[in-house]
Order: C-alpha cells, then structure tokens, then sequence
C-alpha cells in the first residue's frame, strides 16, 4: 500500500543504523534500551515517519523506516538522531556522566533506500541478535 504525502503518493523505505558514541554498550541495560526506543518512536511522531521495524542493541540501532519522499536521509537523520538524543537524556539524566557534552549518537551513520530488498532487510534486522552471535 502506498502512502499520500500531498503532492506525491509512494513509499520511501529507508533502512538506518545508528550507534552510539565511541561505540559504548549503552543500550545493554534493559531500561536505557528502552528509553532509547521510547525516544526514537517519540522524535518521529510529529514528522510523518512510521517505523516498520526498531532493533536495538548493546551500541547501535537498526531501523527500516518510511519517511516522506521529499525528506532528504540528513533530514532524516537530524530528526532521529537529535530527537532521541534529546529525550533520552531528559529520561536518564545520568547519561551525562558518560556524555557530558550532550552527544548520544556517533556522528556518523548509515541510510540507504530498500525496494525489492525489503523482505531481506526485513530479515536481516529482526535477526541481529544471531548475526552478532556469530561475529
């Protein structure tokens, strides 16, 4: 089913990975996991992002996402990476201690679009824990 964004009608699914700064295992507590679920689904509600599939690990983040086509990936970017850096330091304010310059998320990232793929992306994500079993 495709999406109406006004002008344009289609999908624009993007898979995303994130990690976190100088890849600390932030995110193998259970509450900070959350946390960075909870924020991550927060920073996209006011901005036509629906998730289709959210994989948190110990230090990175895997998404497929399907945002607007005329949102551009840095745009995309901004919103999840600033928007749930945001929230998650209002939810765990101790956060501060290991980032005290407010910076939860590495600088880098990576985006790319999936069509025909979708099924194997899909996959891949909701696999991670057996794909890092093995590295």
């Amino acid at each position: 089913m495709y999406n109406s964004y006004g002008h344009s009608v289609g999908n624009n699914y993007k898979h995303v990975q994130i990690t976190t700064k100088y890849r600390y295992k932030m995110m193998g507590k259970d509450l900070i996991k959350t946390y960075c679920e909870v924020a991550i689904k927060e920073s996209f509600k006011n901005h036509k992002i629906e998730i289709n599939i959210l994989k948190v690990m110990n230090n990175h983040v895997h998404m497929i996402v399907d945002c607007p086509r005329t949102m551009s990936d840095s745009k995309l970017l901004q919103i999840i990476k600033g928007g749930s850096s945001y929230l998650v330091f209002r939810l765990c304010p101790n956060l501060r201690k290991r980032y005290p310059k407010g910076h939860f998320w590495n600088e880098g990232y990576f985006c790319c679009s999936i069509g025909s793929n979708y099924e194997t992306v899909f996959e891949y994500i909701k696999n991670q824990e057996l794909h890092h079993s093995f590295h």
